[in-house]
């Protein structure tokens, strides 16, 4: 049950457990009165071949939210499908946009310490004519940004790494289950707790042909490119969570229109970040000139927003992506980000949105 006494507008950082989900999951935590539950997928014994008939029947809910001619490799987050696209593409240059999650930006400059960084335009979106260096082995660019929503050209951007001879990896966990996948991308990462799955388990889609040299080493499990034995419960409630996306798609993006439309309405005299229209509308990052944020966030502390990624919550630095639509370290560090989706109801925002201006009102910013 979600708590109403608190409101939760924080759905770039996790997103609630559909409670589905959380039922397909039940099954597989069973204990050893209940024999089978809980056996090792990668067993030969009755019990374990029905753990992994679970196992293989969520990869195919999962593989429903990317593109044909592909495999689904599970992974334990989005973070770990990336260093495995990463790392196991063998790529020696890369280049990534400068708005990039840290898994992407942090890894990237691990394997290539003078990667290319693709610039952003003060909208927020990576211009596909942006050239690629020659050697570039792998381009990385997100669908969807965690932070201010901004939905890149990634089929105009995928073809501009293939014409460049490189590989093309999204980063498409704020996407996944809300938009179509990336239908040119060679590599694409999600995680399970972004769209109403368990935390602890992602995926990394692989086109075929492309070839991966493993990060993790042992038994050979997951096609030989992810060792360790994988949890039924946790792949179960992930192709749930997936499965619902599928068939909520549509009423779950009508669901967001409407509570954009009313979020909007609620902020007036915010100035918004990024892209209004080239976004997932159930991103709203603004800013006011003179907002205490730190205060902000104890004055108001029924509400669960955002002042950046969660990631880099409490480092204290502005926000590079801020930084990349061209904002100054002073205008970055007056942004909140407010986030909303299936679960979160109209009175949740309005109650929200009276809350923050209250606060607003007693610092004077008003």
């Amino acid at each position: 049950m979600i708590d109403r006494a608190n409101i939760y507008l924080d759905y770039q950082a996790t997103t609630p457990l559909a409670p589905e989900a959380r039922e397909a999951m039940l099954r597989w935590l069973a204990g050893a009165d209940d024999v089978g539950g809980f056996a090792n997928p990668h067993s030969p014994h009755r019990p374990g071949r029905a753990a992994a008939a679970a196992v293989e029947l969520a990869r195919e809910q999962v593989a429903a939210l990317f593109p044909s001619g592909g495999r689904v490799i599970f992974t334990s987050g989005a973070t770990e499908a990336l260093n495995l696209a990463i790392f196991g593409c063998g790529a020696k240059r890369l280049a990534v946009s400068a708005i990039e999650h840290a898994a992407v930006l942090d890894t990237a400059r691990f394997v290539d310490p003078g990667c290319t960084l693709l610039p952003v335009t003060p909208e927020g979106l990576v211009d596909p004519a942006t050239p690629i260096p020659a050697g570039t082995g792998l381009v990385a660019v997100m669908q969807v940004n965690n932070e201010i929503g901004t939905v890149q050209p990634v089929e105009a951007l995928a073809d501009a790494a293939h014409a460049a001879d490189a590989l093309f990896l999204c980063d498409a966990v704020q996407g996944a289950g809300k938009l179509a996948p990336p239908a040119s991308a060679d590599m694409i990462a999600i995680s399970a707790h972004k769209l109403h799955g368990p935390k602890g388990i992602g995926a990394l889609w692989v086109r075929d042909g492309v070839s991966l040299t493993p990060l993790i080493h042992g038994g050979g499990q997951e096609q030989g490119l992810r060792s360790g034995t994988l949890s039924p419960a946790l792949c179960a409630g992930f192709g749930a969570a997936a499965a619902l996306c599928t068939s909520l798609r549509e009423s779950d993006g009508q669901h967001v229109e409407s509570l954009w439309k009313q979020a909007r309405a609620l902020f007036p005299g915010w100035t918004l970040n990024g892209s209004a229209d080239q976004r997932w509308h159930g991103n709203l990052n603004i800013r006011r000139d003179g907002l205490d944020v730190s205060r902000l966030m104890s004055d108001c502390r029924t509400l669960a927003f955002s002042v950046g990624s969660a990631c880099a919550s409490g480092s204290g630095r502005p926000s590079h992506v801020l930084r990349a639509l061209g904002l100054s370290d002073r205008e970055a560090k007056t942004a909140i980000r407010i986030g909303f989706g299936r679960y979160t109801r109209a009175e949740d925002l309005e109650r929200a949105a009276a809350a923050i201006h209250a606060a607003l009102g007693a610092q004077g910013a008003l």
